[in-house]
């Protein structure tokens, strides 16, 4: 499993070495014309900030190639603020005392119902992490219920075994997301005070055990502002490419979050600028070529605007992040978003920008029996 090579020090030096390359180096790699992971170092160092227009060329012009016009919209739909998990960063903790709120299976379909005649066909459920009211079978009926509406349905749930995943993957489930949150084992278990996920290889191995359920896409990322941005993007380079090496099958999506305002007092330790996050995602275009980046609604909608062509080929549009949020529901939200724009005007903005927004590429159907 990838927690048992999983190498936190050489993390740390190679965070050393990309703090510490040279003008000279940076701009020698800049020339190059095709990137690999081997570049983060080099793309990530604070020389490779003065070059982020030579960059974001590099970026613009290689998503093209590789992806076309095209940019993939989703919207989130919460089954559950419930939660046995406390983590000191999150709306839905533990420690909240509020009156938390699961759908009922006539509220799930009458919220599915809602988010298809918007037009979208591609959806993510999420829950809050609580074994005990967003179980296994609950999970794989919600999917089936709203299998009818959506031609493809992801998941962001607490970490399954692998046969769970399998069970949810035949309801009708074909995309896996799972963010480690931090990278950093250490600054882990100082956000996770308690519950089931505090086990930080747990949550690191849930995501291999996803890849051998048979996931036809697999959105990995951590939630920037924990710990050092660079220490979590090479990190994450490390645990692609231990994924993509092993599990070759799977498209492989990335995502950069950052935190945002949400009920109680918790700060960012690391908070990560605008630059440094348009640097991320430039760095892991030209060092992934065939990676899905995903930009959420946490972000603010000048700054999707911006960065939309530079990497980008998914977007969520209209997100709440509350239980009936699209249906008049008032229950407490896990975090506050940004962009709060309709579809068409996601869609509107899109076209001004030459790219095609496209509301459904994929179908259940088109997997092998």
């Amino acid at each position: 499993m990838f927690s048992e090579q999983f190498n936190h020090p050489l993390i740390q030096k190679t965070v050393s070495q990309s703090l510490l390359v040279s003008k000279d180096a940076v701009e020698q790699c800049i020339r190059k014309s095709t990137f690999s992971s081997q570049d983060l170092p080099y793309l990530l160092s604070p020389h490779a900030e003065s070059s982020l227009e030579i960059l974001a060329k590099k970026s613009l012009a290689l998503t093209r190639q590789r992806f076309g016009n095209t940019m993939q919209l989703f919207i989130p739909m919460y089954l559950s603020n419930e939660c046995f998990n406390t983590c000191t960063y999150c709306g839905f903790s533990l420690e909240y005392k509020y009156k938390r709120k699961t759908l009922t299976k006539a509220e799930i379909k009458h919220e599915a119902s809602l988010l298809a005649k918007k037009g979208f066909k591609h959806i993510l459920l999420l829950t809050g992490e609580s074994p005990k009211h967003v179980s296994t079978p609950y999970l794989k009926e919600a999917i089936s219920i709203i299998t009818p509406y959506f031609s493809s349905i992801g998941i962001e749930v607490q970490p399954l075994e692998q046969s769970d995943y399998q069970t949810l993957i035949q309801a009708g489930a074909d995309k896996l997301t799972l963010y480690q949150e931090t990278y950093h084992k250490e600054s882990y278990l100082k956000y996770h005070t308690y519950g089931l996920k505090r086990n930080f290889n747990n949550r690191l191995d849930a995501v291999e055990k996803g890849a051998k359920a048979g996931f036809y896409n697999i959105n990995i990322g951590s939630l920037l502002g924990l710990y050092d941005w660079r220490y979590e993007a090479f990190a994450m380079a490390e645990h692609l490419d231990y994924l993509t090496k092993k599990y070759w099958k799977a498209k492989y999506s990335i995502s950069f979050p950052r935190i945002q305002e949400m009920i109680g007092t918790f700060h960012e330790p690391y908070p990560i600028s605008d630059k440094h996050l348009t640097q991320l995602i430039i760095a892991f275009r030209l060092a992934y070529p065939d990676l899905g980046i995903t930009l959420s609604t946490r972000e603010p909608k000048s700054l999707r605007d911006n960065l939309a062509p530079l990497g980008i080929t998914t977007m969520s549009a209209e997100s709440s992040t509350s239980p009936a949020g699209y249906s008049a529901g008032n229950y407490e939200e896990q975090f506050q978003t940004n962009d709060n724009r309709s579809l068409d005007s996601i869609i509107s903005m899109l076209k001004s920008k030459n790219l095609d927004p496209v509301i459904k590429d994929w179908d259940m159907s088109l997997m092998p029996n």
